[in-house]
C-alpha cells in the first residue's frame, strides 16, 4: 500500500492498539457465543471484515489480484491462505470457547510462533533454524502438556483447548504457506489481505449452510439470533426482554470490521514503522491480553498448572520470536508479512485474530 506521508500516530500507539484489539476477540466471540453459533460468528466475522477491508481497498485506490494469466495462478493460493488465515482458525476458536473458557483459548493461540518454526522446515527446507529456536519448539509442546495436566482430574476440556491449539497453528502454516507461495505476488498494499478475507468468506458459504441444514431449525439456523441464551457467559448482556439483547451482535460486528479489516491497516503500519521483526512480538503479547481479560471481566479462572504451562509457552515464543544474529537486516516487503527464506528464521508474523 503506498503511502507517500509518514503516518500523523506513533507505531508504538498502533503496536499496542493491535495488542489489544486482537487480545480481546477471545472476550468478544465468549460474548457473541450467548446468542449465535461458533459458525455463524466465524461468518459473520469474515463478512464483516472483507467487507471493510475491501471498503479501505477501495478508498486507497488498491485493487484485487487481476484475472489475466499470469495471475491467476494466485488466487489458486489464496483459496488456501483464506482457509487458514480465515475461514478454518475463526471458526475453530469459536467453537473451543463453547467448551473452554476465552482465556484458555487465548493461551491457544501463543501456540503460533512454535507452529510457524515447523511450517518452515516443511515448506522452506534451505531456512535456517538455530538450535535455541528448535529447543523452543520443545519447549513450547512441554508448556502445551503442562497446560492440558493428564496427571490429574482438574485438566481442561481436552477438546476444546485441541481446537485452540489447532487454530493458532493454522496461522502460523497459512503464513509460512503464504511466504512460500505467494512471495513473488505484487499485489500491493490491502489487496492481499482483502483477497485471503474474501476468499475467507466464500468457503464460509457453503459450510455455513451445510451447517444449517444439520442444525435442528433447519437452513433458518443460519440467519437465526437466539436471545433467550444471555447471561451464561459472566457479563449481564440483558435479556430477551431488555438489557443489551444485540450485545453479541454488536461484539462479533466490532469483531468484524475493527479486530480483522481495519487492524490490517494498523499491522502493515506497525511492519513498515519498526520492521517485521518487532511487529511479530504481537503474535506472544495477545494471550496476556486474553487472559486478563477473561479473568477480570468474565470471571473465569486459570489453575496453577496452567498459569505456569502458559508461561512456558510465552518464553518459548519470546526465543522464537527473538532476531537471529549474523542474517543482517531482514528485507522488507511490499506484500505485509512476507518474507524471503533467509528473512523467515524467527519472524513469524503476526496475524489477525
Amino acid at each position: 500500500m503506498p503511502d507517500s506521508a509518514a503516518p500523523r500516530v506513533p507505531w508504538q500507539v498502533k503496536y499496542f492498539a493491535l495488542v489489544l484489539i486482537w487480545g480481546s476477540s477471545f472476550l468478544l466471540m465468549k460474548v457473541g457465543l450467548e446468542s449465535l453459533g461458533a459458525v455463524q460468528i466465524a461468518m459473520l466475522r469474515l463478512a464483516t471484515g472483507a467487507a471493510t477491508i475491501l471498503v479501505l481497498l477501495w478508498l486507497r485506490g488498491g485493487r484485487l489480484p487481476g484475472r489475466g494469466p499470469g495471475e491467476r495462478w494466485v488466487w489458486g493460493h489464496l483459496v488456501v491462505t483464506g482457509l487458514l488465515l480465515g475461514a478454518l482458525p475463526f471458526t475453530l476458536f469459536a467453537l473451543s470457547e463453547t467448551r473452554v473458557g476465552s482465556a484458555l483459548a487465548g493461551i491457544g493461540n501463543a501456540t503460533t510462533p512454535i507452529a510457524t518454526v515447523l511450517a518452515t522446515m516443511a515448506f522452506l527446507p534451505g531456512a535456517r533454524t538455530t538450535r535455541a529456536k528448535a529447543l523452543a519448539v520443545v519447549v513450547g509442546f512441554a508448556g502445551v502438556v503442562t497446560i492440558m495436566q493428564p496427571w490429574t482430574s482438574e485438566r481442561p476440556d481436552l477438546l476444546g483447548f485441541g481446537m485452540a491449539l489447532l487454530g493458532g497453528a493454522c496461522y502460523g502454516v497459512g503464513w509460512t504457506y503464504n511466504r512460500r507461495f505467494l512471495a513473488g505476488a505484487d499485489l500491493g498494499g490491502l489487496s492481499q489481505p482483502a483477497a485471503t478475507l474474501l476468499m475467507g468468506t466464500l468457503l464460509m458459504v457453503p459450510a455455513t449452510i451445510v451447517w444449517g441444514l444439520l442444525q435442528p431449525g433447519g437452513i433458518s439456523s443460519v440467519w437465526a439470533y437466539d436471545r433467550a441464551r444471555l447471561g451464561t457467559s459472566g457479563i449481564e448482556a440483558g435479556g430477551a426482554g431488555g438489557g443489551w439483547p444485540w450485545l453479541p451482535l454488536l461484539c462479533i460486528l466490532a469483531l468484524g470490521m475493527v479486530g480483522t479489516g481495519a487492524a490490517y491497516i494498523l499491522q502493515f503500519d506497525v511492519v513498515r514503522g519498526a520492521g517485521p521483526i518487532v511487529g511479530s512480538t504481537i503474535t506472544y503479547l495477545i494471550p496476556i491480553v486474553s487472559v486478563l481479560l477473561g479473568v477480570l471481566v468474565l470471571g473465569e479462572a486459570l489453575t496453577v498448572w496452567e498459569l505456569v504451562g502458559f508461561a512456558i509457552v510465552l518464553a518459548a515464543a519470546a526465543v522464537i520470536n527473538a532476531p537471529a544474529t549474523g542474517l543482517g537486516s531482514p528485507r522488507r516487503s511490499r506484500l505485509a508479512g512476507t518474507r524471503t527464506s533467509r528473512d523467515l528464521d524467527g519472524e513469524p508474523s503476526a496475524a489477525p485474530r
